[in-house]
């Protein structure tokens, strides 16, 4: 089985620290996009059962319903098993009632973008924040996952703390929560908007996992917390190294040792030339890969599994050996992980896989 991911690059308005869609929605242009997706969903699916499908974006919210009508007829298209996790990023402001009861048809998991309770820095943002339509939405929706940034300029503990406490209050069973990082030609970056220091950013790290892990959240992931039962399972194929379709403008994909990823531009895209570039990886690609993102899971990866998919004891490595001596790795029974107390700089751990991977 297959995992999908299928990208809706449209936005009401686009934020002032996204970078990857700054496309306005557009009658004609939606239309024209979702034809095109169509036809390259046609033209490269090969018909594999799917395990887990994810709607993401830009704002796939963004769609009226006779849009989201005609893009679940073309997702009926995919061979999707019954028991597959389909998930629906969304919007708090675009959740109406009508809109809620029709994705509840198609969709078992939403991913609502909160990003903060602040309302001046939802401004700040430029973002708004339905709060009424995400309690309805964690009604009718047992799965939903909320996302939560920190990290602001001028942020304290204690407002990080009154966004912990109002984001479990609503008792989501799935959080992420994502440090803000200033993307090039973003209007933060452009403004030079200035984000917290690493040391009180560190500090809101810790404090977050403290406080999830005491309200019942499970730290399976860098950025992400889960009750049991919710983790999610598209983005664990991710950090599985397993194979996905991205299917859509910008969108990547991995398949068969092969990355590619789609055009961004998208007068190109409806013209039918959706792919922008592909790499053939190499087998020590593919092995670097499977420790960059497997490390990034709290249990890290399964040494018996990691050794009978390579034919490599992963402790074999050099810079593993390195790493377990200087207590950043950790080896426990069949698992190897990085150390919990150095997750917060698990990005400078990771960058040593790709630079000393196969030195001696």
């Amino acid at each position: 089985m297959i995992s999908v991911y299928i990208h809706i690059p449209f936005c009401h308005k686009i934020c002032t620290y996204c970078d990857f869609c700054k496309l306005y929605r557009h009658d004609n242009w939606i239309n024209s996009y979702l034809d095109a997706l169509e036809k390259e969903i046609t033209q490269n699916y090969h018909h594999e059962e799917v395990k887990t499908l994810y709607i993401g974006g830009g704002t796939p919210s963004t769609l009226n319903l006779k849009e989201l009508g005609k893009l679940f007829q073309i997702i009926n298209k995919l061979n999707i098993n019954k028991n597959a996790e389909i998930t629906f990023e969304a919007n708090s402001e675009d959740l109406t009632e009508e809109k809620l009861k029709f994705l509840k048809k198609h969709v078992n998991r939403l991913s609502i973008g909160i990003q903060t309770f602040d309302k001046k820095r939802l401004k700040t943002l430029n973002r708004t924040l339905n709060i009424d339509n995400v309690k309805n939405a964690l009604k009718i929706f047992k799965n939903v996952n909320l996302d939560l940034m920190y990290g602001f300029h001028n942020q304290t503990l204690d407002d990080l703390k009154q966004d912990l406490f109002k984001i479990t209050a609503l008792n989501p069973p799935h959080i992420s929560l994502y440090s803000l990082i200033l993307e090039p030609h973003t209007v933060f970056y452009n403004q030079k908007y200035q984000r917290l220091d690493d040391n009180h950013d560190r500090q809101m790290y810790d404090y977050i996992t403290s406080y999830l892990k005491e309200k019942g959240y499970n730290h399976y992931e860098i950025s992400n917390y889960s009750k049991e039962g919710y983790e999610s399972k598209h983005n664990l194929t991710y950090w599985n190294n397993e194979n996905y379709y991205g299917f859509g403008l910008g969108a990547s994909g991995y398949l068969n040792n092969i990355r590619y990823e789609n055009t961004r531009s998208l007068n190109e895209y409806l013209k039918g030339n959706y792919l922008k570039e592909k790499i053939i990886l190499s087998k020590e690609e593919t092995i670097e890969n499977e420790f960059i993102c497997g490390l990034r899971k709290i249990k890290g990866i399964s040494i018996s599994e990691f050794t009978q998919k390579y034919q490599i004891n992963p402790l074999n490595y050099k810079v593993v050996k390195d790493l377990l001596n200087q207590k950043l790795l950790i080896k426990h029974k069949d698992d190897l992980y990085i150390n919990k107390d150095y997750l917060y700089v698990s990005n400078e751990i990771l960058i040593k896989f790709l630079n000393t991977l196969y030195t001696n």
